[in-house]
This record gives structure tokens, C-alpha cells and sequence, in this order.
């Protein structure tokens, strides 16, 4: 048997870091290679079991992810919009997959994600779990099912650090109940509605965003008609499922052709 894929974790001092350095660290299918944080951070040039109160594991901490990359198969990617799309021209540079699970990106980072997607894999995901992504095509069978006398209202709940809203899975819940519809979200979409909004306009798709506590994510697709609603609702109580679903879209990557891809293409669904 060859050798286990070697994973690169970026923004490793982080919750997500810390959780997929756990993780990974785990596993006998993939192996630890290295962690990336940014200039300056006190964990650079230490050792990363080290920094995370442990013993020595022999992963390096490092601020340079060309030299991290370079020997790396897999790059498991939690940070920001802008360290994002630079990580994507790396990664694609080494031909490594890049697992991303970034919310907040612009049109202008995805048409740079999708540049590097012309030479290497990556898979780009709102919400990495199993749960949201069944979730997700239930919404868009439901939705191409019932006609615009149905409203539809995404609610989500995150903590109170979450900085984006909607979250990366409301919109893929919006997304996919547009889909159904045969409508773009940018069309239908309603979000923070506030004073005197009107009536509801038909065939729009509302958004309304809960931030509090530690909640680590619920979301409800409601369809409401006169007389009934449908609710259909996720709830996630250990970020461990987002890790696992990272760790799985990175080995799912190995061996696959140039391109982007979803966890819909990671779980066959």
C-alpha cells in the first residue's frame, strides 16, 4: 500500500483547525503534514502538537503554505474569503485538493476559485455534514413539488462569532429551493426584513438569521401555504460532523480529474 495522503490544515490555531487537526491526527487514512497560520501568529516555527498542549508530533506550524503544499495531497481550508482564494492558486499550483469550507465568498473570489479549478480538484461546500446535504436535495424536491402559493423561509441559528449572514448553508438551502423552482436565487432572495416591508411578494424566498450563545447551527425550510406548512429542520450539535465531512471530501478527491465539485458529488448524492 502507498503512502497515506498527506493533509495541510490553514488557520490551525482556529476551532475548525483544531478540530481537523484532531481529527486527521486520528485517522489511519490520511496523515499530518503540516499547519498554516498566518505571519506573525506565536505558533510559527513551533511544532503543532506542542502548541496544542500536547506532546510533540512532529507537524510543523509554519506561515509559508508554498512550502506546506508542496507535500501535501490535500488541503483542508476553514478561513477567510481572502486567505481562501490566495490558498486556491497554491493549492492548485501543487496539484493538491483543496477542501473548502470558507462561507462568505464573493462572485469575484468564486470566479478565482473557479480559475484554479482548471488544475486541481476542489470541493466547495457551505456545510460539509451528511445531514445538511440530504437536507439540501429534500428542499429542492420539495420545492419543484409545490407551486408559489408556498412560501419559503430559511431560518438560521449560529453563535455569536459567526461573522456572515445568511450563513453558507442558509444559502444552500435558498439556492436549492430556487433550483426546484426553476428561478436564480439573486431574483427570488428576501433577507433582514425590517419596518414596513409590504406584503410578501409572491415566489420570493425570505432569509431570516439568528446569532446568540454558542449554538453551533440550525436551520428550518419552511413551507407555508394557506391551512399547512411543511418544516423541514437540521440540527448540528458537534462541529466534529463538518470536520469528518472535510477529511472525507479530501480523500474522496484523490485521483479525481480537474474541477469543482460539492459534498452532493463527495456523498453520491
Amino acid at each position: 500500500m502507498g503512502e497515506l495522503p498527506g493533509i495541510v490544515i490553514t488557520g490551525v490555531s482556529g476551532r475548525m483547525g483544531r478540530m481537523l487537526t484532531e481529527l486527521v491526527t486520528a485517522s489511519d487514512k490520511a496523515r499530518l503534514v503540516a499547519g498554516v497560520e498566518r505571519a506573525g501568529h506565536p505558533w510559527i516555527g513551533r511544532d503543532l502538537g506542542e502548541c496544542l498542549g500536547g506532546a510533540a508530533n512532529g507537524v510543523p506550524v509554519t506561515d509559508d503554505p508554498v512550502e506546506a503544499f508542496a507535500k501535501a495531497q490535500a488541503v483542508l481550508d476553514f478561513t477567510s474569503p481572502a486567505a481562501t482564494v490566495g490558498f486556491a492558486a497554491l493549492a492548485a499550483q501543487a496539484r493538491a485538493v483543496h477542501v473548502i469550507g470558507t462561507t462568505g465568498l464573493e462572485p469575484t473570489d468564486l470566479e478565482k476559485i473557479s480559475a484554479a479549478a482548471r488544475h486541481a480538484v476542489i470541493v466547495r461546500a457551505g456545510n460539509m455534514s451528511l445531514g445538511v446535504n440530504l437536507l439540501v436535495r429534500l428542499t429542492q424536491k420539495i420545492a419543484a413539488a409545490l407551486d408559489e402559493d408556498w412560501d419559503v423561509e430559511v431560518v438560521e441559528a449560529h453563535h455569536r462569532m459567526k461573522v456572515d449572514a445568511p450563513s453558507g448553508t442558509a444559502l444552500m438551502l435558498g439556492r436549492a429551493a430556487a433550483e426546484g423552482r426553476g428561478v436564480a436565487l439573486d431574483e427570488a432572495k428576501v433577507s433582514g426584513r425590517d419596518g414596513i416591508t409590504g406584503a410578501r411578494a409572491r415566489g420570493t424566498i425570505g432569509f431570516s438569521a439568528i446569532r446568540g450563545g454558542d449554538i453551533v447551527g440550525e436551520h428550518d425550510v419552511i413551507f407555508a401555504a394557506d391551512g399547512e406548512r411543511v418544516i423541514l429542520r437540521h440540527v448540528a450539535t458537534d462541529r466534529a460532523i463538518f470536520a469528518r465531512g472535510a477529511l472525507r471530501a479530501a480523500l474522496w478527491g484523490q485521483g479525481k480529474k480537474p474541477g469543482e465539485y460539492d459534498m452532493m458529488d463527495v456523498l453520491g448524492l
